[in-house]
């Protein structure tokens, strides 16, 4: 037996970490594009499947990063944030998602990055036995700390016919009895959904009517399109009491990789947060925090990628749709979900999202994100490289011309 055998936590494995055959989709996706590289390397892929900005960081923000990161006031421990921060994402929170009353030093506290926050959530709250509800598909993070932890994760289907929203009401009551949170995430990562304000009020009722704690991931919020204004779950009366909120700069201002965000909502709950946050890190670089400032100072930024996206939008859902799938322009996210084909040519049927995604890259050079969990979808985004409006056009026009020649299969519609 290797010394490290038996050392490995059962959460990851134990004497078993690392044996496991199982291939994860993003690994399969990374080996099938560097399969279809080998295969024609003269032909560029078309990368659909991004899932993270294709600009740089307002130069604004770039510029106070630059000009703070210099100075000794800033080369402290940032600890839980400064209060400059706090009160910047307040008034944020009141002038884009018109959430106010926040005291930033009771409602909000900084994060380094949505992804950690997340992470750290179910530290507060989850207990061995407890269950988390989350919605399928959807972001992972909070769902695989709680099991880390010894709870259990029970999984709400995002169904099409429900409009991606997720139906409370079919939770059976044994898992509510043991039910501690839900997490949820509108502007929805990867179906493009919105939720609405009735949708966020009856949450609300949800969460008093069975105890459990709101976890809303908003890190998306502020990509909105054609009329659908930014919203908040905190907005809902009876949500500051419920639930929290974690935001994000790396959607709304290019900057994924500064890793930058808050939580905001209960107090208690936002101080159940910070103490966990500060047994665990020592903040993020007070010049950072000083950059993410003059972001949120600036939604301007936000309203100028929000136009691009648009744009590229209307470009995709058309191509798509010529060739055969049944698109529609999202209101929010950067992602198209659209069904998968259901085959190829003289090909037999797809069995799965995953093999029709594997097909594209494959036979067309166009990288996808593939879903199979409530339903056969394909996610694709409109954050692929392209620096003018033109080279857009070109890209999509490509992309719509490879597609055309796979002689893609649909199911049949009534």
């Amino acid at each position: 037996m290797a010394f490290l055998d038996d050392k490995i936590a059962e959460r990851l494995g134990g004497s078993s970490f690392g044996k496991s055959t199982q291939i994860y989709k993003f690994a399969l996706i990374k080996s099938a594009k560097a399969a279809a590289r080998r295969e024609h390397p003269e032909i560029p892929i078309i990368d659909m499947g991004v899932g993270e900005p294709d600009a740089a960081a307002d130069a604004e923000v770039v510029r106070t990063l630059a000009e703070e990161a210099g100075k000794l006031e800033n080369r402290w421990y940032a600890d839980n944030g400064i209060p400059e921060f706090q009160q910047a994402a307040a008034r944020y929170m009141e002038r884009v998602y018109r959430v106010s009353g926040l005291i930033p030093e009771q409602h909000i506290v900084h994060g380094i990055g949505a992804k950690p926050i997340l992470a750290l959530l179910p530290l507060c709250f989850i207990n061995p036995g407890d269950v988390l509800l989350t919605t399928t598909p959807g972001y992972p993070i909070t769902a695989t700390y709680t099991k880390y932890l010894g709870a259990d994760v029970y999984q709400v289907p995002l169904w099409e016919q429900n409009a991606f929203l997720p139906d409370l009401q079919s939770i059976p009551p044994s898992i509510l009895n043991k039910a501690k949170a839900l997490y949820l995430n509108y502007p929805n990562n990867p179906t493009g959904a919105v939720a609405s304000p009735e949708f966020f009020k009856d949450v609300v009722a949800f969460a008093e009517r069975n105890g459990v704690l709101v976890i809303h991931d908003a890190a998306y919020g502020a990509l909105t399109y054609d009329g659908c204004a930014p919203l908040s779950f905190l907005s809902a009366p009876g949500a500051m009491e419920v639930g929290m909120e974690v935001h994000s700069l790396s959607k709304a201002f290019n900057m994924t990789g500064w890793r930058m965000g808050f939580v905001c909502g209960n107090p208690k709950a936002v101080k159940a947060f910070a103490m966990v946050k500060d047994n665990t890190d020592s903040g993020q670089f007070r010049a950072i925090q000083w950059a993410a400032i003059r972001a949120l100072e600036h939604p301007d930024i936000t309203d100028r990628t929000v136009a691009k996206y648009s744009r590229r939008f209307t470009l995709l859902v058309d191509a798509l749709n010529a060739v055969g799938f049944k698109a529609a322009k999202p209101k929010g996210t950067f992602y198209c979900y659209v069904g998968a084909p259901q085959g190829a040519g003289e090909n037999p049927d797809f069995e799965s999202a995953t093999q029709a995604s594997e097909y594209l890259i494959r036979h067309a050079m166009i990288s996808t994100v593939p879903w199979d969990d409530a339903g056969k979808f394909i996610r694709f985004s409109v954050t692929f490289e392209a620096d003018t409006v033109q080279k857009e056009i070109e890209v999509i026009g490509e992309m719509k011309k490879r597609l055309q020649n796979l002689r893609l299969r649909f199911p049949a519609t009534v």
